[in-house]
């Protein structure tokens, strides 16, 4: 600050040198000392009111007998202008420039230096150079139009503001249109050095001689990159944003630029790249913007989402350091609003969305699978926020699971503390039965996926074996569902009758046993004590219709029939 002090000093003391030297060239010593902030200029009275009509009303209508003193630090362009102003009443030559024209036509006001006090005065000098040089060109009225930032509200007065804005519209437009130079946007470069709010005005002249969105968008896109040089030109996610005690205003200054960029955003949305659109998000969430300047932001991507790229929604997701995730709402929300804007259309058509998925809608269902995948390695990423991803996709977007699986078998990996409930919940997202071969071969060895994802794969291939087919043969994924179905329940049928039958086939056992043991207590030579199975096997054998068989359940049994006899049968018409 010190060094900055003493360098606006030694400027106005070579001022003040220079200045002595075409005014104590003369013989007149000087009568007053004008005042213009830290500098002092002695000169002389006649000289100045000869041209301004201002310090002759200061001279006149002072009550001092002799005024030898007069301040004028709030002239605009400060002691440098002031010099020039002075010099020109001494009729001593200097430049005018498209850097200074606009506040020597300022301080020309302040002074009443005009044609109507003074034929040739220095207003009409300044206008002229405006209208012949300054504002002839696209670059000098970009200039003049800059170096009226620090003259308001006189500038705006004076009508130089908006006289250089009509310029600048009218001269971009046409270069717009018919390029006289390479590159052809050499003009975006040009707009783009002044503040934001001339910025806005430009764009609102352009919009309304006609330009078009892609030539404003142009134009925006350059100034944003050069006004946000850290944060928008950072493609790599690897910049570093840097603090100071001055952090916070300078937060709150490019927060306010951004949100102003976003407010001047032409109508069409799909007029920018959704690259540029996603780094201005990404701003716009580091910088701690406006719901209102996100939510705008989130329906422009979300409109032109199917032309996004995994870099894209990465730069969505990661904070400048690249190591840490943002809070991941922005990408849901931009997902959901494409889908819901499919859904729309589907309807429209007089389709299902539910069975049939656009090409648009598969391009981003197969990116958004490829996007989990990158940032499934992060601890801090939660199973909620992982399946609310994976889910905004509709089940028919995707033909095979292998990119989901593949994302999931990546997030197992880098948790591997989940427990069993915990793995099937975040599996819960993927259809084991539509994985390609080469999937389900690598899921049933999988170790880290849950039994019940393993079971499903495995079966799946037995059912292929089973039924002798090739797999491109085999039926879509809902048939073979509800096939699984229809035999895990015909399974659990055949499970319970072969239960039943083995607790009837030991029952028989015992029964036996019991049978045997008794039959083991008779005395020999005794009558055999007829028991319950004898009896009832006997009565049994009456009916029988197969006497004449042989069997060992029937062997003992006496029924009164001589078997060596042939038995005379009766033969019937009916």
């Amino acid at each position: 600050m010190a060094a900055l002090s003493k360098q606006n000093t030694n400027r106005l003391s070579l001022a003040m040198e220079r200045t002595g030297q075409w005014i104590f060239s003369q013989d007149i010593p000087t009568d007053v000392v004008v005042v213009v902030g830290e500098a002092n200029f002695s000169l002389h009275k006649f000289m100045l009111v000869a041209k301004s009509n201002s310090i002759r009303k200061l001279i006149l209508d002072t009550n001092e007998p002799d005024l030898a003193k007069i301040d004028l630090s709030d002239i605009l362009g400060g002691a440098e202008i002031f010099e020039k102003a002075a010099k020109f009443c001494y009729g001593v030559n200097f430049e005018i420039t498209v850097h200074n024209v606009a506040a020597l036509r300022c301080a020309a006001e302040y002074l009443e230096m005009t044609d109507k006090y003074c034929d040739g005065n220095l207003a009409g000098r300044t206008e002229d150079f405006l209208a012949q040089v300054a504002l002839t060109s696209l670059s000098g009225a970009v200039v003049v139009l800059k170096s009226c930032e620090d003259l308001t509200p006189m500038a705006e007065d004076l009508k130089l503001v908006q006289r250089c804005v009509d310029v600048a519209s009218i001269k971009a437009c046409n270069e717009s249109n018919f390029p006289s130079r390479s590159p052809p946007n050499w003009w975006t470069e040009e707009l783009s050095i002044v503040d934001i709010a001339f910025f806005k005005r430009i764009i609102a002249s352009m919009k309304a001689r006609g330009a078009k969105a892609l030539t404003l968008a142009s134009a925006i896109i350059t100034f944003a990159e050069r006004s946000l040089p850290d944060l928008i030109r950072d493609q790599s996610g690897s910049g570093t944003i840097s603090s100071g005690p001055n952090e916070s205003d300078t937060r709150a200054a490019q927060r306010q630029l951004l949100e102003s960029i976003v407010t001047i955003l032409p109508t069409e949305r799909a007029a920018f790249p959704i690259s540029f659109l996603c780094y201005i998000l990404r701003t716009a969430i580091f910088l701690g913007a406006s719901s209102a300047c996100k939510s705008e932001l989130e329906k422009r991507i979300a409109i032109i989402l199917e032309h996004v790229t995994v870099d894209d929604l990465l730069v969505l997701s990661f904070t400048y350091d690249g190591e840490r995730l943002f809070d991941l709402e922005s990408v849901r929300k931009i997902i959901s609003g494409f889908v819901e804007k499919e859904k729309s259309v589907a309807v429209f058509n007089g389709g299902d969305f539910r069975e049939v998925s656009s090409a648009a809608m598969l391009r981003v269902t197969k990116t958004v699978d490829a996007y989990l995948g990158e940032i499934a390695t992060y601890a801090e990423l939660s199973i909620s926020k992982f399946n609310g991803i994976a889910n905004l996709p509709p089940k028919m977007a995707r033909k095979v699971d292998d990119d989901l699986y593949r994302a999931i078998d990546i997030y197992l990996k880098a948790h591997p503390n989940l427990d069993e409930i915990e793995r099937e919940k975040v599996c819960s997202v993927m259809d084991p039965l539509k994985l390609s071969y080469e999937a389900r071969v690598h899921a049933s060895q999988n170790k880290r996926l849950p039994v019940q994802i393993v079971l499903h794969a495995l079966y799946y291939d037995q059912l292929k074996i089973r039924s002798g087919v090739e797999e491109r043969s085999l039926p879509d994924a809902s048939t073979t569902r509800n096939q699984l179905q229809a035999d895990v329940s015909l399974a659990k049928e055949n499970e319970a009758l072969r239960t039943e039958l083995l607790k009837m086939k030991m029952y028989i056992t015992d029964m036996q046993k019991t049978t045997q043991g008794s039959s083991s207590g008779v005395k020999g030579g005794g009558v055999k004590r007829p028991t319950f199975f004898s009896s009832v096997s006997k009565k049994l054998g009456k009916l029988n219709p197969f006497k004449h068989g042989v069997s060992k359940d029937t062997s003992n049994i006496d029924d009164g029939v001589d078997l060596s006899k042939p038995r005379r049968r009766r033969f019937s018409i009916s």
